[in-house]
């Protein structure tokens, strides 16, 4: 029965082991087929969208996009809604989590039940937009970071591990004299790392994404981040939205293409090795504990 077993374990571990590899094939293949096109020529890519491997291998594409003025200038708006956006959902999220987590607080449960009420029920994209409107945002990033400022879901996972905490870290500040804004951040935020870094990735996903609401509340094309450029480039016929303006007479071709959806998904490739530590180890927190 044991070498039965045995042999009933290895089969299965098998069959997980290949249904996994072949998972990462399936997510590995477009990445390297975009990756090994954003090199061909021009003339290669003429018969052929995508090429596994180029028989003549060049930048050419790579030395358009950063010589042009409009990649830059969405590349860089990109960043700032990123950098600024995920610094206010993690400022406010943190903060918000962190009264909520406290029993003590009055009024803790009608706020949980509003914060609970938004994820059933939206307000709606006309409302949205004439608040916007009447604030006097459109045409300004704060339209973008202002509605997003606080995920619903997000926060509530936040103020779910803040509950599991053990009362004496805070009972032992208290009696040291720390005020609750010290305590937040000298003890609770120190050892809740692994969980905030894992919702700061999900805020700069997002925010790095970020293009409906670009869209919807900016009209001026300088503000558009790198996400409507790039949909720009690959859905819209770009000679119709000036995008061809190159003084070589280079234009926005497959390799070129191909290039600006790699560079459009590089900052989150680069970014997340480094936090893959602690984001895995805040999964499985959030997982057991919230």
């Amino acid at each position: 029965m044991a070498i039965k077993s045995n042999w009933q374990t290895r089969i299965f571990q098998f069959v997980i082991i290949a249904i996994l590899i072949l998972l990462a094939l399936a997510v590995l293949f477009p990445f390297l087929l975009t990756l090994s096109s954003s090199f061909a020529s021009d003339n290669e890519l003429l018969m052929e969208s995508a090429v596994l491997w180029p028989q003549d291998w060049t930048l050419d594409a790579y030395r358009f996009l950063l010589d042009n003025d409009q990649f830059t200038q969405s590349f860089k708006n990109a960043l700032v809604i990123t950098v600024v956006g995920t610094a206010i959902n993690m400022t406010l999220s943190v903060l918000m989590a962190y009264g909520l987590a406290q029993p003590d607080v009055k009024g803790r449960r009608l706020v949980n039940f509003m914060v609970l009420f938004t994820m059933l029920f939206h307000g709606g994209m006309i409302p949205t937009y004439l608040v916007v409107n009447e604030l006097g945002l459109i045409d300004s990033y704060w339209a973008i970071w202002l509605v997003n400022a606080i995920i619903p879901f997000n926060m509530i996972i936040i103020r779910s591990y803040f509950q599991t905490l053990p009362k004496e870290l805070k009972e032992s500040a208290r009696i040291d004299g720390c005020g609750e804004f010290k305590i937040l951040l000298r003890i609770i935020l120190p050892v809740s790392m692994p969980t905030l870094v894992t919702f700061t990735l999900f805020y700069t996903v997002v925010n790095w994404n970020t293009y409906f609401q670009a869209v919807l509340y900016l009209n001026d094309a300088d503000s558009y981040p790198l996400q409507v450029f790039l949909r720009q480039v690959l859905i819209v016929n770009p000679s119709e939205l000036g995008l061809v303006i190159t003084k070589s007479g280079y234009m926005f071709t497959e390799s070129v293409r191909h290039a600006l959806i790699l560079l459009a998904a590089l900052p989150l490739i680069v970014v997340y090795p480094f936090m893959q530590r602690h984001f895995s180890k805040g999964m499985m927190m959030g997982s057991v504990k919230g």
